[in-house]
């Protein structure tokens, strides 16, 4: 292996659409549970699913009804 590699001509990956960006949340238990369950049944990661059903309300300008009691 080089002690060191040279980075200055290389090109983004054609092929990622868009990357995904890595963040932490912080979310109930039983919301990770939900989705656990969930994804374990249609076979995809939790994650994916989380960020499936964010991208569907985000994409249909789905509004959150806040009731507080």
């Amino acid at each position: 292996m080089k002690k060191r590699y040279d980075f200055s001509k290389s090109v983004k990956n054609p092929y990622l659409r868009k990357p995904k960006k890595q963040l932490t949340i912080r979310l109930d238990e039983d919301t990770i549970d939900y989705f656990r369950g969930l994804a374990e049944k249609n076979g995809i990661p939790y994650q994916n699913l989380i960020n499936l059903y964010l991208r569907d309300c985000a994409q249909s300008d789905r509004k959150l009804s806040m009731k507080w009691e």
